[in-house]
């Protein structure tokens, strides 16, 4: 069945203007040398709100990629053969970030799927203690124990209990998922959680540590 495309006026009001405003903590980056605006979205509607407008609004900062682009869905390369997808490969995208404040100390790297049936989303990949001398990763650094990411850098298990990038696998039948990539600017070097914790416990013990935060949205269906 064909989708209807948004309208600017409809985009802003799916996403907060997210993307359009410097203090939400969403970037407007897409794919190198192309950057998407709320306004160049042609896709399918956000489906709720997104999940890093309940928390206190920092400034956000320019946050792109050669693998993905923001506003359209994962490729297939970048969904779950690990969860069943067909054809998918569970390879993390390439990501560069820029301008983010000065006093920036590490980074947190995540995937997050706010429409996953759990009841509470579910966490794809997450990324702490990227140190802010590391300004980009390359595709396929969400590998196991990956030497990638930067001197200290480590993934969490996510909900998938796995210490690495697991890509998209939205349910048959689901719609479209909001996959949300995000990197977190903090004013410390450690955030203090060990190998094993949460992402949502990760993400209560560096609220107060954020001092901005990047983001790009990727709008997925099930195969």
């Amino acid at each position: 069945m064909r989708r209807k495309f948004l309208t600017f006026a409809a985009v802003a009001l799916a996403i907060g203007t997210v993307a359009a405003c410097s203090t939400t903590g969403t970037a407007t980056g897409a794919v190198t040398n192309h950057t998407a605006s709320v306004a160049s979205f042609e896709g399918p509607a956000l489906r709720g709100p997104n999940p890093y407008q309940f928390l206190p609004k920092v400034p956000s900062f320019r946050l792109t990629s050669q693998t993905v682009r923001n506003f359209r869905p994962l490729p297939t390369a970048q969904q779950s053969g690990i969860f069943g997808v067909p054809g998918g490969k569970d390879i993390s995208p390439q990501l560069s970030w820029s301008g983010f404040p000065a006093r920036t100390k590490s980074f947190v790297i995540s995937m997050y799927d706010p429409q996953a049936p759990t009841g509470s989303g579910f966490w794809h990949w997450i990324v702490t203690d990227v140190p802010s001398t590391t300004t980009s990763i390359p595709e396929g650094a969400g590998v196991p124990n990956s030497t990638m990411l930067g001197a200290g850098a480590f993934q969490l298990p996510g909900d998938a209990g796995a210490g690495r990038y697991v890509g998209a696998a939205p349910p048959a039948g689901s719609g479209f998922h909001d996959y949300y990539i995000t990197v977190t600017a903090l004013d410390v070097a450690k955030s203090g959680v060990g190998p094993t914790t949460s992402g949502a416990l990760l993400g209560f013990t560096i609220d107060s540590h954020t001092i901005a935060r990047a983001t790009l949205i990727f709008p997925t269906e099930a195969k």
